[in-house]
């Protein structure tokens, strides 16, 4: 559960935001905006606290913790969050962590913001395309990155390396481990092993067909932002004002220091 509670923004008002900050991201980062906005609607149905049962998975993007971190520490910066990413550190065994527990937990809690969560989930994307393409050697479509989204880019590239060359072949073969844990995917209802075209096709389908080819250069139907790539900080006191005027505290949560978060999102810019 959000540590916010909604009480005044209707459904319609909530929509309209997210398809606003989805459209934002697209425009800020070139990554294509029917891309991202289908990965938030199987994502989040487009509920920007949606929060899994069986993960720390938290947003639009229901990105988990360590994930957040890691977009976070190598982009936050360039989105006006250089006081989050400086507080991020990486550890000998590749973990993200932030030292202090208060300032880990603001960081976290960003993920509930629909405009910090779709620009994120945008260069999250544009890394995870160009990795895959470096892998591939070829372009990849709108099914292609979302299988490197829930597979991971470098199962991604496994998946779709092996389907490039016999996308007959079972799924579950290919990737045994990802089939264990989503048994769902990779197996029909009586139990049979899907093919890796079966799998891909019912990604595709989630998306609302096969999708384009995307474009490497990170260009999309929206004019990208370049001159103007970070959030301003009068994005954020609109977003932090209209927090605390329409929702409430629920009484089994403590409450963030939402003074502190918006001084530490100002002095990113010496104002």
């Amino acid at each position: 559960m959000s540590a916010f509670r909604d009480m005044n923004i209707s459904g319609a008002e909530r929509g309209s935001r997210v398809t606003n900050a989805i459209a934002m991201a697209s425009r800020r980062t070139g990554v294509d905006f029917n891309y991202l906005f289908n990965q938030a609607k199987i994502e989040s149905s487009l509920n920007p606290d949606a929060r899994a049962s069986t993960s720390s998975a938290t947003g639009l993007y229901q990105f988990i913790d360590q994930s957040w971190l890691g977009v976070i520490n190598d982009h936050g910066e360039e989105h006006g969050l250089g006081w989050a990413s400086s507080a991020i550190g990486k550890s000998s065994n590749g973990r993200y962590y932030v030292s202090d527990p208060a300032v880990r937990q603001q960081i976290l809690d960003l993920r509930t913001h629909p405009e910090i969560a779709s620009v994120m989930a945008a260069e999250h994307a544009a890394d995870n395309q160009a990795t895959l393409e470096g892998q591939l050697s070829r372009e990849v479509t709108s099914t292609d990155l979302y299988l490197a989204h829930f597979l991971g880019v470098g199962g991604a590239a496994k998946f779709l390396r092996a389907h490039d060359q016999n996308p007959g072949a079972s799924a579950a073969s290919v990737m045994p481990a990802a089939a264990a844990a989503n048994r769902w995917v990779f197996y029909d209802r009586n139990g049979a092993p899907r093919s890796l075209a079966e799998v891909r096709q019912r990604f595709a389908e989630k998306l609302g067909g096969e999708g384009d080819v995307l474009p490497s250069s990170r260009g999309s139907g929206l004019p990208a932002l370049a001159e103007n790539k970070q959030v301003q900080p009068a994005d954020y006191v609109r977003i932090e004002t209209a927090r605390l005027e329409n929702r409430t505290y629920p009484t089994t949560a403590p409450q963030p220091d939402t003074a502190r978060l918006a001084y530490l999102m100002l002095a990113t810019f010496g104002r």
